[in-house]
């Protein structure tokens, strides 16, 4: 009979070493960003162990030897009724691709897949709703485009990017970041990209949702400096096949444009695999990024210079929409504090 239990792996040395042991005979990384990790355990022995981050099962390894004891099951499982406990009915699963059809008997659907990586989902709204949302908004074009952003908040430097964009295709999709994990929220955000973008009649602004640049895709994006940059690279990729297999064919999508990247090393990381993926398949197409005062324009300075109560040099960063937004609604005492994000 095994045993089903918790294991703290930020608590109990002897508990991580057995947990990073097995993940590595099942061929997999440890990564310690998990919120919640059980283990089967025959006697006092670890051969089976799987995790949950926010909604994402990841990290399910069993012992070689218990393969045929339907061990994969029984945490799948286990994660699965702690994630219902929780109210979350639409989550997201991490494994290897050689144990698609296990997992797809426990009711899983596929998204993509890469040659380390299978990512599967179950629960709704899925991935195919979000293929009907992106179908009923495509526009007609002989040469679309897109962007995916965050806008945190929308600067001058974005407003360059979608403009130098824009002029290049008959569409432009601007993908604006639905993660709420940085220092503005989804909706304002999502507000300050439509109000400053309003004169450009080729841009369509759509979500991400959990499909694109988000917690459940490229997770590391959202730590920047504090990134392992290995894990970085896998999820990259998994994030860039994602884009080129199955969001680009929707909208048919032949070019992605992305800034130049002198300071995030993650976003660099994603350029870069966004750039190997894609190959001939999808363009990628790389703007510089514009300057002021000898520093490129960023979000993170607006996001300074807000926590300064700096309004003079806001209003340098950023375009009209956004700094009558920022002045009424933020000053010294009313900013959250800097989570994430350019």
């Amino acid at each position: 009979m095994y045993e089903l239990k918790r294991i703290w792996i930020t608590r109990v040395p002897a508990d991580k070493k057995a947990w990073e042991d097995l993940l590595s005979l099942g061929g997999l990384v440890p990564d310690e960003q998990v919120d919640y990790t059980v283990g089967l355990y025959d006697r006092n022995k670890l051969v089976a162990t799987g995790s949950t981050y926010q909604n994402i099962i990841k990290l399910v390894a069993v012992d070689p030897e218990y393969q045929s004891e339907n061990l994969l099951t029984k945490i799948v499982m286990a994660l699965s009724s702690k994630l219902h406990d929780e109210g979350i009915i639409h989550f997201f699963l991490y494994t290897k691709p050689c144990v698609a059809v296990s997992f797809a008997s426990l009711g899983f659907k596929e998204i993509i897949r890469t040659d380390t990586i299978l990512f599967m989902e179950q629960g709704s709204p899925d991935f195919s709703d979000y293929l009907a949302l992106l179908e009923s908004r495509k526009k007609d074009a002989d040469h679309a485009g897109a962007i995916v952003m965050n806008a945190n908040p929308f600067t001058k430097g974005h407003l360059y990017l979608v403009e130098t964009a824009a002029a290049q295709v008959d569409v432009l999709y601007l993908f604006v970041l639905s993660d709420d994990r940085s220092e503005f929220s989804t909706e304002e955000r999502s507000k300050l990209v439509e109000a400053g973008t309003q004169h450009l009649p080729n841009v369509v602004i759509l979500p991400t949702r959990d499909y694109q640049v988000s917690s459940a895709t490229f997770p590391s994006y959202f730590l920047k400096d504090q990134a392992v940059e290995s894990i970085a690279r896998v999820q990259a990729v998994l994030d860039a096949t994602l884009f080129k297999e199955r969001i680009a064919p929707a909208l048919q999508i032949k070019t992605r444009f992305v800034g130049e990247e002198p300071l995030s090393p993650v976003t660099e990381v994603y350029n870069e695999s966004m750039r190997e993926i894609f190959s001939d398949t999808l363009a990628l197409k790389v703007v510089p990024r514009i300057e002021l005062d000898g520093q490129v324009i960023s979000a993170t300075r607006v996001r300074k210079a807000l926590k300064e109560d700096d309004f003079q040099t806001i209003k340098k960063l950023v375009p009209p929409t956004t700094y009558i937004y920022l002045a009424e609604n933020y000053g010294k005492d009313k900013f959250r504090g800097e989570k994430s994000g350019n």
